[in-house]
């Protein structure tokens, strides 16, 4: 199987030590009620990861127990947040900082919900203002292109990893959605693949092309088998181990193909991504039908794409405006001067 994204374990049991009514019990009581509530494994690691930090913020304070925990500390603690430096020497994003407040949010509802507090302080506390989300520039065809023609498809590893580069290209998979893609997920008949649990543990169906699916029989009939050590793993993509690419392996084998490729715009996975729903919008593709294709809930977060998939607006400004085109015969300055 494809690796969990991590177990929320592996951060609780760094929280400091304390007893029942400690802020670290009650941060192991919540995340426990959020997994029985049915949150998924990654939601639940990347709240354990917030929490626990918290708490550890907390500790080194000698704030231990959850009812010491008042609203100015809250807001001492978010500016913390914003003063933080992670170890490129770069600050938090404003829209980290967001999530991390929310989180703690959650926890404190939670607390005063269940008459574990006898009032929340995080009621009032002000998130950072979101900020709007600004997409790199996507791959040109002609970058996709270098980027698919590198793997040496004349042995396993080549081959696995053109199939698995195409189906990113052509699906805009996220890359835990295609490190979890099982064998029976490939519908070949009618040219599709079944995405299980997606962001928010919902379910889509997203074509593929004829060109990836191709690669992907080619690779299950000539290279899986040398990945093979348990015959009833269901991962469709398998590492040299014989088991489901974690998501890290993932980023790093598609940074490897952009590197030799030449192409130095940040982004990995997700480039492919943002390069298949740019490429659709651009062809003229309804956003409401990139939007399935993503498995985006939301329209807004579809529409970020049109800012970016510039060519049908050009196509169409230069078919519609009157002073698009310059006249047949004409040079620059010729016009004015008439």
């Amino acid at each position: 199987m494809a690796r969990s994204p991590g177990d929320p374990h592996r951060y609780l049991r760094r929280l400091p030590g304390g007893d029942a009514s400690s802020l670290a019990a009650w941060i192991k009581h919540h995340l426990e009620a959020l997994a029985v509530q049915g949150f998924a494994e990654r939601g639940l690691y990347s709240r354990s990861r917030d929490l626990v930090r918290f708490a550890q913020w907390c500790a080194e304070r000698e704030i231990k127990a959850a009812a010491e925990v008042t609203k100015p500390i809250l807001e001492r603690f978010q500016r913390h947040l914003f003063h933080y430096r992670k170890r490129d020497g770069l600050p938090l994003a404003t829209n980290r900082q967001r999530i991390w407040t929310a989180h703690l949010q959650g926890l404190f509802r939670w607390l005063a919900r269940h008459n574990h507090l006898a009032s929340n302080p995080a009621s009032d506390l002000e998130l950072p203002r979101k900020q709007r989300a600004s997409l790199r520039d996507p791959l040109t065809i002609d970058e996709v292109e270098r980027v698919l023609a590198l793997p040496d498809v004349g042995e396993p590893r080549g081959l696995r990893d053109r199939a698995m580069l195409e189906v990113f290209y052509a699906t805009g998979l996220r890359r835990m959605e295609l490190a979890q893609l099982r064998v029976d997920a490939v519908n070949f008949s009618r040219g599709t693949v079944y995405v299980r649990e997606g962001k928010g543990r919902k379910d889509r169906i997203v074509p593929v092309g004829a060109r990836a699916l191709a690669w992907v029989q080619k690779y299950l009939d000539e290279a899986r088998p040398a990945y093979v050590v348990d015959a009833k793993e269901p991962a469709l993509f398998l590492n040299c181990r014989g088991q489901g690419f974690s998501e890290e392996g993932l980023t790093q084998l598609v940074r490897c193909y952009f590197k030799g490729a030449g192409i130095t715009k940040v982004g990995s996975c997700h480039l492919f991504r943002h390069t298949m729903a740019t490429a659709m919008l651009d062809n003229g593709a309804d956003v409401r039908f990139v939007q399935e294709m993503l498995g985006h809930a939301r329209l807004e977060t579809t529409q970020i794409y049109t800012h970016v998939a510039i060519g049908k607006l050009i196509a169409i400004h230069a078919a519609t405006h009157p002073g698009a085109k310059l006249k047949k015969g004409s040079a620059v300055g010729e016009e004015e001067e008439q």
